[in-house]
């Protein structure tokens, strides 16, 4: 066991793993069960003895939401974690090189993926032994509130929910508040806290960057492939929450009463009956956060950037085929027998009246490939890449902090290579747990690339500059040049890389 370590509510003791104190489960808000659903989350109350933190006992809830994935890339990303889902789940883990209230160590807060439906802190890919080990940091990830139970819009049921749409936004920030008081106990600096996530996570770092009431929370971002340009308006959120109540028979305070599994199983009917947003390639989660004008006074980033954490230093990047994984299931894109006429149907659906522009650019870009990559790569611009260099050229234009842009190139040899460098596939790398993965096949480039990429990011974590002897030097990220890390065996700078892509789908979007 290690030591005894006094927080403000109570007195934690967790485990040792090599030279890392950790403490899982610990909680930083009341259970969100009963009449604490769908409300802001609630202190959580004063313990007395000493509260045992050495295991994950539960996430939030979301049964049936994760998508399907092919057979064999079930294990792909690792283990998944087997704790309980429970509404009780507003609870951070903490992994620490010391719990010394003097270390002062930079502290690195990480928000989990999975598009504000579904996913979890506790997941063995994202443990923070290794990230705190060898880079003498404190790693926190965060549990919080997800898909219906955490963004169900009942405003206008009365003032007591008039948060609601964003009950799992207000817990991001009382996790962080959570940090701010007790992480000096724990060794680290809560003037120098780091927030970090991927895919649906990214998206949670990019709504903290426009929150008042985040602001002074944390000193630097890190956004991994889910940059959040635009979030839910109030009129598709109170329509959404009309959708949810036809499907249930059921509307306003009765919904605090619905059994879980009843909720959770109207996610997907709701979502389906809202219909597509009018900005489908920038409004991407229909439950998530709310742009209500007081949680969320604005889009993240559109029209143009916050200001509200302009002076938070930020680094933003996504993965070279981030949609690999996503069309896997399809059998006639993973055996890569995909026809001309199905890729044309499949890009009418994101390109519309471009379509025909789209498939000829990409034929010219793409010379020699077969219509499945192609799909991959276009999907992968119009799904991913533009929100990235949208929010990167919004946030440059502001001239307050700098921005830093990188592209994850190095591809994985599994399944015959055909994955390349998938969405998601550089957690591992940023926790340096690749081993606890099936994703790289054991590749010593890969390793080697993890050790890169981990200190780089806690190097940015400890001076809020990427400055490290493993990379190029790192020029900020401006129109002019568009410098961009590419993040592969050999790591180089390259400025607007695919940029003939970048120009297509800038026009397309009208976000030039």
């Amino acid at each position: 066991m290690t030591q005894i370590v006094e927080t403000t509510a109570g007195k934690l003791q967790g485990t040792i793993d090599g030279t890392i104190h950790v403490f899982k489960t610990i909680p930083y808000a009341a259970s969100t069960a009963g009449t604490n659903r769908f409300l802001p989350p609630q202190p959580c109350a004063p313990w007395s003895g000493i509260r045992t933190c050495t295991d994950f006992s539960g996430r939030a809830p979301q049964a049936g939401l994760r998508p399907p994935t092919r057979p064999e890339l079930e294990n792909f990303s690792g283990a998944a974690d087997p704790s309980p889902e429970t509404e009780d789940c507003l609870t951070v883990n903490v992994w620490t090189p010391g719990c010394d209230n003097t270390a002062k160590r930079p502290v690195m807060v990480w928000f989990h993926g999975g598009a504000f439906a579904y996913g979890n802190a506790n997941s063995p890919r994202t443990h923070g032994h290794r990230l705190a080990a060898r880079n003498d940091v404190v790693v926190v990830t965060v549990n919080q509130r997800l898909n219906i139970f955490g963004h169900l819009d009942l405003s206008a049921t009365g003032d007591a929910f008039r948060l609601s749409g964003n009950a799992g936004t207000l817990d991001m920030v009382a996790a962080l508040e959570w940090v701010r008081d007790n992480i000096a106990a724990l060794g680290g600096n809560p003037g120098n806290v780091t927030i970090f996530g991927e895919s649906g996570g990214g998206a949670k770092v990019s709504t903290l960057l426009a929150m008042p009431r985040a602001k002074g929370l944390f000193h630097r971002a890190i956004i991994q492939s889910g940059a959040a340009v635009r979030l839910r308006t109030k009129e598709r959120a109170l329509a959404l929450t009309e959708c949810v109540a036809r499907h249930l028979g059921i509307s306003g305070a009765a919904l605090q009463d619905v059994p879980v599994a009843q909720l959770l199983a109207a996610v997907e009917p709701a979502q389906k009956a809202l219909g597509a947003s009018p900005f489908p390639l920038f409004d991407r989660y229909p439950f998530g956060p709310v742009v209500d004008g007081d949680v969320l006074p604005a889009h993240p980033f559109d029209p143009v950037a916050s200001p509200i954490c302009s002076h938070v230093p930020l680094i933003i990047g996504d993965m070279k085929t981030e949609t690999a994984s996503f069309l896997a299931p399809v059998d006639r894109v993973w055996d890569r027998t995909l026809s001309e006429a199905e890729l044309r149907q499949r890009v009418e659906a994101v390109a519309g009246p471009h379509t025909g522009r789209v498939i000829e650019t990409y034929g010219q870009l793409y010379p020699g490939t077969n219509p499945a990559e192609r799909l991959i790569a276009i999907t992968t611009a119009c799904n991913f890449r533009i929100r990235s260099l949208a929010l990167a050229q919004r946030r440059a234009a502001l001239h307050q902090a700098p921005v830093w842009m990188y592209s994850f190139e190095w591809e994985t040899p599994v399944f015959g290579g055909k994955l390349k460098a998938p969405h998601a596939m550089d957690v591992p790398f940023v926790f340096n747990t690749l081993d606890l993965t099936n994703a790289t096949g054991g590749d010593p480039d890969a390793q080697t690339l993890a050790d890169t990429m981990s200190s780089v990011w806690a190097t940015f974590a400890r001076n809020g500059r990427p400055d490290h002897p493993s990379i190029p030097a790192w020029p900020v990220y401006k129109s002019d040049k568009r410098a961009t890390l590419l993040l592969d065996k050999n790591c180089r700078i390259e400025n607007d890389p695919r940029g003939e892509e970048r120009r297509l789908w800038q026009d397309i979007t009208g976000t030039v």
